[in-house]
C-alpha cells in the first residue's frame, strides 16, 4: 500500500520566478549560484569546505536538469539529465515569499489573502501594539522593535534582556513577529506565554506567525538559539493535504517545524527535532513507523535559517553536501509503494543582496521504486504537489492544483 515522505528543503530555490521583479530578486538562483560559488575555488577560503559542489544524488534525481529546465542554464557539476524518479520546476501563485504561503501551496492550498508585514522603518511596530503586549504580559518593557537577523540581535542585545527582564522583539520582510528570550533567566515556558499573547493580539493584522526563538549562554560570545524554537501561526484557510489525509484515517508525521506552520491542523503525531542530522533521523524513524496510505512530511530548516539568512555560501554549500549524503539512507528505506518528493516553499539566495527569503521557482524531484523516470515540466502552481500526493495515496482530489502522477 502507498505511502508518501514529502521532504521540504527550506530555501532551496532554483532560479527567479516570473513574477520576482515585484520583489527585487530577477536573477536569484539559490541552488545554481552556490554551485558556481563552489566551482570557482572560493570555497577554500573558510577551511569548511572545496572544490565542485558534491551532490551526486541530487543530481542523479535530477536537480540540475530541473535547474536547467527552470533558468535555461546548467550550473557547473551538474547533469541535464535524471537517472531515475521524475524532475520538474514547481512555479508559487500565492503572493509573499513567506515560509506559510509556500508550505500551504505544497499541501494544496494557495493563499488567497494579502499578509500583513512590520513597517521597515525604526520603531518597526507601532506603541499601541507594544503598550497592549507589555501589559498583558506583564513586561517591563521590551528591547529591539526593529527588523534584525536573530542571531545578530541576540548578541547584541541579550546581555541587556538578562539584565533588565525585557524580551527581544523583532521582524524581518516576511509576515513576523520574533521574540527571542533566554531559557533559564526568563523561562521557556513564561517565553511561549507571551508569545501566545502576541499572537492573540497579532493575529488579526494577518500577521502569519509569531515565533518562540529561545537562546542559552551567558554572555554575547557564548549565546545561542536552542531546538526549543516554537511557532505560533495563522491556521490555513481551508483543508490541506495533512487535514485530507488525517479525515480518510491515516497517520500524517509532521517532522520539524511541520506542526507549527499548520498550527497543528491535520498532524497525527508531531516529531520535534534540530538540524539536518537528526531531522534525517526522525524521518527515518518515521518511516520504520509509518502505516499504509501515511503521510510523512519533514521541513528541513537549516538551509533557511542558518545558511540563507546569514548569507553564509560556503555553509550552505556543506549543507546541500550533508543532505545529499544522507539521502541514499531513505531510499533503501524505500517499499515499493512509497513515494518520495523532494521540494522547497521559497528561495533565499546566499549570494544575493539583503538577508531575506528570494521570489525563487523551486525543484520537484520525485522517487519511487514502482515510479518510472520523466519529465514533470513548469507546474503553474506548488498545489501540484499536494495533489499528486493526494493522487498516490488515494483521497480526492483537492480545489486547487492538479496531479501529475
Amino acid at each position: 500500500m502507498p505511502r508518501a515522505i514529502l521532504c521540504i528543503l527550506d530555501s532551496v530555490g532554483i532560479g527567479g520566478a516570473p513574477d520576482a521583479d515585484k520583489y527585487g530578486d530577477v536573477g536569484s538562483n539559490t541552488f545554481g549560484h552556490i554551485s558556481e560559488w563552489a566551482a570557482s575555488g572560493r570555497a577554500d577560503r573558510d577551511g569548511l569546505r572545496s572544490g565542485p559542489l558534491h551532490v551526486p544524488n541530487l543530481d542523479a534525481l535530477g536537480i540540475g536538469a530541473a535547474i536547467q529546465l527552470s533558468t535555461g542554464t546548467l550550473p557547473p557539476g551538474l547533469s541535464p539529465t535524471a537517472k531515475g524518479g521524475r524532475f520538474g520546476v514547481g512555479r508559487e501563485v500565492s503572493k509573499g515569499k513567506d515560509t506559510p504561503s509556500g508550505h500551504w501551496e505544497i499541501a494544496g492550498v494557495p493563499v488567497p489573502f494579502e499578509w500583513g508585514y512590520f513597517a521597515e522603518s525604526e520603531p518597526a511596530f507601532s506603541p499601541h501594539l507594544i503598550a497592549e503586549f507589555v501589559e498583558r504580559a506583564k513586561l517591563p518593557g521590551i528591547l529591539g522593535d526593529k527588523h534584525a537577523s536573530g542571531t545578530d540581535i541576540i548578541a547584541a542585545m541579550g546581555e541587556e534582556h538578562i539584565r533588565t527582564g525585557k524580551p527581544i522583539c523583532y521582524t524581518s520582510i516576511d509576515s513576523v513577529f520574533q521574540i527571542a528570550a533566554h531559557e533559564t533567566h526568563f523561562g521557556l515556558d513564561r517565553l511561549y506565554d507571551i508569545c501566545q499573547i502576541a499572537f492573540e493580539l497579532t493575529a488579526p493584522m494577518m500577521i502569519g506567525r509569531v515565533i518562540a526563538r529561545p537562546f542559552i549562554g551567558e554572555d554575547a560570545t557564548s549565546f545561542r538559539r536552542t531546538g526549543n524554537r516554537r511557532d505560533f501561526a495563522i491556521a490555513p484557510p481551508e483543508p490541506t493535504l495533512l487535514d485530507r489525509n488525517q479525515a480518510a484515517g491515516n497517520q500524517v508525521y509532521a517532522i520539524g517545524k511541520i506542526s507549527d506552520i499548520y498550527a497543528g491542523h491535520g498532524v497525527t503525531h508531531k516529531i520535534k527535532g534540530t538540524g539536518i542530522p537528526q531531522l534525517f533521523d526522525k524521518t527515518l524513524d518515521a518511516m520504520e513507523m509509518a502505516a499504509d496510505r501515511a503521510l510523512i512530511m519533514t521541513n528541513f530548516v537549516d538551509f533557511d535559517s542558518e545558511y540563507g539568512h546569514r548569507r553564509d555560501v560556503p555553509g550552505y554549500a556543506a549543507a546541500l553536501e550533508l543532505f545529499d549524503s544522507r539521502l541514499p539512507e531513505i531510499i533503501s528505506k524505500l517499499l515499493q509503494d512509497d513515494l518520495l518528493i523532494l521540494t522547497a516553499d521559497h528561495g533565499n539566495d546566499p549570494t544575493w543582496t539583503g538577508t531575506d527569503h528570494t521570489r525563487e521557482q523551486v525543484p520537484i524531484l520525485l522517487f519511487s521504486p514502482s515510479l518510472s523516470q520523466g519529465e514533470l515540466g513548469i507546474r503553474s502552481t506548488f498545489a501540484d504537489i499536494g495533489e499528486s500526493i493526494a493522487h498516490w495515496l488515494g483521497l480526492p482530489p483537492g480545489r486547487h492544483g492538479r496531479s501529475f502522477l
